[in-house]
């Protein structure tokens, strides 16, 4: 497959940087991609190769994008079974098993979300990333529920932006040890890496991690446990994790940052990801989506409602 190749004159009042003419002319492309064409000398700015993405562009200058194929990732499509909620052009919306790693790292190179969706459809490779083809979030490999992922590189583009801008709300379920210190409440605790455990995150004094903001309200009271309803507002890595540890009612089931002996057995954390509520790339109002609670996980519930 050659390179899709693209002219134009640029027509603006006043110059402009570069990279956001370029914006401008690909709206599937996010920035960051658009500035390594330029890096890679894929853009010809009055047919000499750009100097770099502040480069500033004048009326009546021609530009010449050359926008190579896809690199093929290397990863491998798998026949694995997926439970697709919603899926259209644009993106796919799936319901993630616990147990299932999202994408390919050490230790994980088959079997992932990624794999199932490339069996799925072979297409999406390249979109978004070659090692992450259509992934904008994650889900922790023990986290069941809901995850999207794009299917061409203007849904990436518009998917990423609605979760930067905190436009997609996101709701989970949780079951944690004990009970939080109020019944609905707001955190506010910054997550960085542990120092201790390179492979851990931890919570950390502000200005020494990112900010990271969960919000709940309790679902169900039982004796010893309580499900919460949590929105997370932003999207750290284990956050909701963390925040539950940090209110000193860890998830049930977490062994990381839960009780080294916790009163239930279940072989996975206690936390899914319920309901998504996105706009769509040309819509203008958003769709919900949920996913029920596996039987795993609702037994336990009926357990604890019968003690």
């Amino acid at each position: 497959m050659s390179d899709r190749i693209e002219k134009f004159q640029y027509e603006g009042e006043k110059a402009e940087r570069l990279d956001k003419v370029l914006v401008s002319h690909f709206p599937e492309f996010s920035r960051a991609r658009l500035q390594g064409l330029i890096e890679d000398g894929f853009v010809l700015v009055e047919n000499a190769r750009a100097k770099k993405s502040g480069q500033m562009i004048e009326a009546g200058m021609e530009v010449e994008v050359h926008i190579p194929p896809p690199v093929p990732s290397g990863l491998i499509p798998e026949e694995i079974p997926l439970d697709v909620v919603f899926e259209n052009d644009d993106l796919l919306v799936v319901n993630k098993p616990a147990g299932m790693v999202v994408h390919p790292a050490a230790g994980h190179a088959s079997g992932t979300l990624v794999n199932a969706v490339l069996g799925y459809d072979p297409d999406i490779e390249g979109i978004g990333g070659e090692e992450r083809p259509g992934l904008v979030h994650r889900l922790d490999k023990e986290t069941s529920g809901l995850i999207v992922l794009a299917k061409n590189d203007q849904a990436h583009n518009w998917l990423q932006d609605q979760f930067r801008v905190r436009k997609v709300e996101k709701t989970y379920l949780a079951l944690v040890d004990g009970k939080p210190p109020t019944p609905t409440g707001r955190v506010e605790a910054a997550i960085g890496r542990d120092p201790s455990h390179r492979k851990r995150m931890a919570i950390v004094p502000s200005g020494k991690g990112r900010e990271a903001i969960s919000e709940y309200k309790t679902a169900e009271s039982f004796k010893g446990y309580t499900l919460l309803e949590f929105h997370p507002l932003t999207g750290r890595t284990h956050q909701i994790r963390l925040h539950c540890a940090f209110l000193k009612c860890p998830i049930v089931g977490d062994e990381i940052y839960g009780r080294k002996n916790p009163g239930l057995k279940l072989g996975r954390h206690f936390l899914h990801a319920y309901r998504l509520k996105i706009i769509l790339p040309g819509e203008k109002q958003p769709r919900v989506f949920e996913a029920e609670l596996p039987e795993e996980l609702k037994n336990v519930l009926e357990l604890l409602r019968n003690k």
